[in-house]
């Protein structure tokens, strides 16, 4: 199945494996909050037992340095795609308020990013992520 919209996390590559699961599941929470309609049904087993609903398209996980998530994020607003943001400075904090004003503390060319999530157009996605790889 062709989706018309592309799901794409940019995950900066030089990450501990820890820290690059906690920045894929926060950033897919921020697409699953924006875009309530990339959410599929609820699971059920064969026995009945219920699970929860997951997004229902493909997220695609790309890496990069530091430059290439800079890129990336010019990329995305040039194009009007307001993406999910994770920046170093989260990983200190211990609440949603706390990332708030992590962020909020510090201007956009001085974010120290280690991920990005977006969902947009396919072709605007590939423009945005052109030149980026998959995360290995």
């Amino acid at each position: 199945m062709q989706f018309d919209t592309k799901i794409a996390l940019v995950i900066r590559t030089d990450l501990q494996d820890w820290q690059k699961l906690n920045v894929a599941a926060f950033l897919t929470s921020g697409i699953a909050a924006a875009f309530p309609e990339c959410i599929g049904e609820p699971y059920e087993d064969g026995s009945g037992t219920k699970y929860l609903s997951l997004i229902g398209q493909p997220i695609l996980i790309y890496g990069a340095d530091r430059s290439g998530l800079s890129r990336a994020l010019d990329r995305a607003l040039t194009r009007n795609v307001t993406p999910a943001v994770y920046t170093e400075d989260m990983f200190r904090t211990t609440h949603d308020a706390a990332n708030r004003e992590a962020v909020r503390a510090v201007a956009r060319a001085d974010l120290n990013l280690v991920g990005l999530a977006m969902r947009a157009e396919r072709k605007v996605i590939d423009k945005i992520v052109d030149g980026l790889k998959f995360h290995a």
